[in-house]
């Protein structure tokens, strides 16, 4: 989709930067959740709640034809691998540093450059290879296989990053025909059914005044999603993409205010070459698209 005329790109960046902060109070508010609750029922709660606001936004912007898809079941593979990738990263807040967890799950653009030579058979340079080579060894560095102070839960991000990279290669196969609208709608939908199929053996039933945090992380990812949504209408790809690492500082931020975590040198340097990795391959996806005829 172009960027939007006469939008200045200031206004993506800004949308980006409010999105992904609210992504992150979101993450912030589930971790604090899930010292009570199990990951899918949080899930469940959220796409709950999350989809009369979505359902609201989607026919008030494209009308009932936003609604109609020819891939449903597209869609509910898709909102299975959300729910068990979203589970994962719910379940590694329990037990690592909140900072620790994103910057392990930020390793998913890498995941997707290599699927797509697996899944979608493209081809990858050499650069590329030495880019992705580069940024696991950053998640390595976080994750310390082998250390004392390894933990198996620093796997569960970086499951997350695997399924979150397998969800983008499947939106591969419904192609261009379904706009957005409908692809954010059946997302929340999916999310909801999967987790639905579930919740029978993790439903533990809230405390009533848990019921604002739980609205809390529907209304914030909600939120995130549609500004970063967006930030990508108003402003080149190349431009707002990469504030998309600044999730990284919030999540520190809050892991510092509310739980009082500070990352080792270890973990900021692995985050900071796992960054570096990502905007590698954003940037040089943006240089090829830009040489692309048009």
């Amino acid at each position: 989709m172009p960027p939007s005329a006469g939008m200045p790109p200031s206004a993506g960046i800004l949308c980006i930067l409010v999105g992904m902060l609210s992504l992150t109070i979101s993450d912030a508010i589930a971790k604090w959740l899930g010292g009570m609750y199990s990951p899918p029922q949080i899930l469940f709660l959220r796409a709950a709640i999350a989809l009369p606001f979505v359902a609201a936004v989607v026919l008030a912007l494209g009308g009932r034809q936003a609604l109609r898809t020819r891939h449903p079941g597209i869609h509910l593979l898709r909102g299975a691998i959300n729910v068990v990738s979203a589970c994962a990263f719910y379940g590694s807040l329990r037990y690592l540093p909140f900072a620790e967890a994103t910057a392990i799950s930020y390793a998913a653009p890498l995941c997707v450059t290599v699927l797509s030579v697996i899944v979608l058979k493209e081809r990858v340079d050499a650069m590329r290879w030495g880019v992705i080579v580069l940024g696991f060894a950053g998640v390595l560095l976080i994750v310390r296989p082998g250390a004392s102070s390894f933990q198996a839960a620093a796997l569960l991000p970086l499951v997350t990053a695997v399924l979150y990279a397998a969800m983008m290669i499947t939106a591969r196969a419904i192609g261009p025909g379904e706009s957005f609208l409908t692809m954010a709608f059946y997302i929340v939908v999916a999310q909801l059914v999967c987790s639905a199929a579930v919740l029978p053996w993790f439903w533990r039933s809230p405390d009533p005044t848990h019921w604002p945090f739980f609205a809390g992380v529907a209304l914030f990812s909600t939120a995130g999603l549609s500004l970063i949504t967006q930030a990508f209408r108003i402003a080149p790809a190349s431009v707002v993409a990469p504030f998309d690492y600044t999730g990284l500082i919030w999540a520190t931020l809050l892991g510092w205010i509310f739980w009082r975590e500070t990352p080792d040198l270890m973990t900021s340097v692995g985050a900071v070459i796992i960054v570096a990795a990502g905007l590698s391959i954003i940037l040089r996806e943006s240089m090829r698209a830009d040489r692309k005829p048009r």
